[in-house]
């Protein structure tokens, strides 16, 4: 098949998803029939609570989902085929991820814009909402170590043999670390200009978009800093602890929405790409099985599909992000869907776009990396109609560039995210960190303790090896997916409406969790009996089979609220 034309089938199938269904589940739900005040006016403090214009809020919901996943989750399940692949893209956006990311913003709009940890407390039990907090705590702690460890590999210098740093070999990583600390300064300066000084947000966003092609001009050609990996993890980690409690409107919102448009430059230099070269996807099998040797041992198509593929099609970071931040700086009810469900279909986009990348990058020999297989595949689209090289070689570069500022966009995101979950543990139903007047609780849900916390934890896991664990994020972060849809669907049964369309996704990824952890087991075990293992394996079998009874406890929990409910109400009858 040429490229192009699957590119435009995709391209109609998610079109009609956000318009036909995403209409159908606004119906379903009641979105935006009413004109009740969002949390954000509601509750609005100047620091989490702030409303924010919906094409703002795009920028920080869309930029902060998206980071690298639609890009490395697609390349990862490349050894299955392009169709698979892309099969599952489509389905699993429309009728998985997308209900699943509007779903959490709905419901958290409906209880003061706090988390699924709430909604599980309100609809569930105290205790479920306490055992899905530690989980989602500790599994946004290994997403900050390892986006940690990501920025600070990215921004770190190279040593020679003697211990001086080799500039040449650096500059790269320099070039990308001088461009990330200008934009922080550009975020600031557009925040405050739009916040405080009411600029028109036109204006500022076509200044605030030539001020970035302009950092990223001057990050290229001077970049006089040089630093070690460890020293850039402290940095970073003090950062995100500013970042974590800083007024969205001074950082966390400016600088998602100008990085959005580093992001839809992106995707628009990957549509062109297509266009313009259109190739046939025989660059890549279109099914290769489903049983494949990865050269790591032997890959089963389920699980492995469902929780690689991950952010391009459906993944529980999302229900955070929308539950965590997005639903604190809602507008009107009624941007929930564009933002929500649209911003999920438009990861789709990114998604099948990177799938075109894999083709071509294969065609010219790139095969490893996933940077490189998405910036060569895009950049070698363009040689291919005559780009000169080095033209080639600086779009290439452009691309790693956008590619690597997303890291920075979901780890202060993460982090923010990690200090709300820390806070809402030692609440009661209903309560927020304001209403908590004395004693230790009051220490604990101090925003400043909770971030202090958060961060060290995460650091201190980046710097001493979460590789280790980062095995098991795949099915911890589709179980948090499984855990939200459960959620909703609790919340939506037990007001009345109808939660029919959450029961097989939620199913659907409980058991692809549950099989992928399983999976895990025996394949540490495996590891472990053979003997020389270090700490690695024995963590994660642990971890794996504490998964397991998490995800068992808390599905029985919710079966007996969404059938429990029927009951009650037949018998009431």
């Amino acid at each position: 098949m040429n490229s192009l034309v699957l590119l435009l089938l995709c391209l109609a199938v998610l079109i009609c998803g956000y318009i036909f269904y995403g209409r159908w589940l606004c119906k379903q739900w009641g979105v935006g029939e009413k004109d009740t005040p969002t949390p954000a006016h509601e509750l609005e403090d100047g620091v989490d609570y702030v409303p924010a214009k919906a094409p703002v809020l795009m920028g920080h919901h869309f930029s902060s989902i998206a980071g690298a996943g639609p890009i490395t989750g697609p390349i990862n399940a490349a050894i299955f085929g392009w169709v698979p692949v892309v099969l599952w893209i489509l389905i699993g956006g429309i009728f998985f991820g997308g209900v699943h990311d509007f779903g959490a913003l709905f419901a958290s709009l409906r209880h003061k814009g706090q988390s699924i940890g709430e909604i599980i407390s309100v609809n569930m039990s105290r205790r479920a909402k306490r055992l899905f907090l530690i989980f989602a705590y500790l599994t946004l702690i290994l997403v900050v170590a390892a986006f940690a460890s990501i920025v600070a590999s990215t921004f770190c210098a190279t040593y020679d043999a003697n211990g001086v740093v080799d500039k040449a070999a650096s500059a790269s990583n320099a070039s990308v670390a001088m461009v990330s600390l200008l934009f922080i300064l550009i975020a600031i300066a557009f925040g405050f200009m739009v916040y405080r000084r009411n600029a028109p947000m036109l204006v500022s966003t076509v200044l605030g978009v030539l001020a970035i092609v302009l950092c990223m001009a001057i990050g290229m050609n001077f970049h006089p800093i040089y630093l070690s990996n460890n020293t850039w993890m402290i940095i970073v980690g003090i950062y995100i602890a500013v970042a974590s409690v800083t007024p969205v409107w001074i950082l966390l919102q400016p600088r998602d929405y100008l990085s959005s448009f580093l992001l839809y430059a992106m995707l628009g230099i990957a549509l062109v790409g297509v266009i313009i070269a259109h190739p046939s996807m025989d660059g890549m099998q279109a099914f290769t099985g489903f049983a494949v040797d990865s050269g790591n041992g032997t890959q089963y198509l389920f699980p492995v599909l469902f929780t690689t593929v991950a952010c391009g099609a459906i993944s529980g970071f999302h229900s955070l992000v929308s539950s965590g931040t997005t639903s604190k700086q809602l507008d009107k009810e009624k941007d929930a869907k564009p933002i929500a469900y649209g911003g999920m279909l438009l990861e789709c986009v990114l998604a099948v776009l990177t799938v075109c990348a894999i083709n071509f990058a294969y065609k010219n020999g790139i095969t490893s990396g996933a940077t490189a297989i998405f910036a060569g595949g895009i950049s070698q689209m363009f040689a291919s109609v005559g780009m000169s090289e080095t033209g080639v070689s600086i779009l290439q570069t452009l691309l790693i560039l956008t590619y690597s500022a997303f890291c920075l966009t979901s780890l202060d995101t993460a982090t923010r995210l990690a200090r709300f979950m820390f806070q809402e543990f030692w609440l009661e139903p209903g309560q927020t960190a304001k209403d908590v007047k004395e004693g230790w609780k009051k220490v604990l849900v101090n925003p400043y303790v909770a971030t202090l916390i958060t961060v060290v934890l995460g650091v201190a896991l980046g710097m001493t090896g979460y590789a280790k664990i980062w095995g098991l994020f795949g099915a911890a972060n589709q179980l948090l997916a499984g855990l939200g849809l459960l959620a909703v669907a609790a919340w939506l049964g037990n007001i009345g409406k109808n939660n029919k369309m959450f029961l097989i996704p939620m199913a659907f990824m409980m058991v692809v969790t549950i099989c992928s952890l399983c999976v895990t087991v025996k394949n540490q075990i495996g590891i472990i009996t053979a003997g020389g293992a270090d700490w690695g394996p024995y963590a994660q079998a642990v971890l794996a089979v504490l998964l397991i009874a998490l995800a068992i406890v808390l599905v029985i929990e919710g079966i007996q609220t969404l059938f429990g409910k029927k009951k009650q109400t037949k018998a009431a009858a």
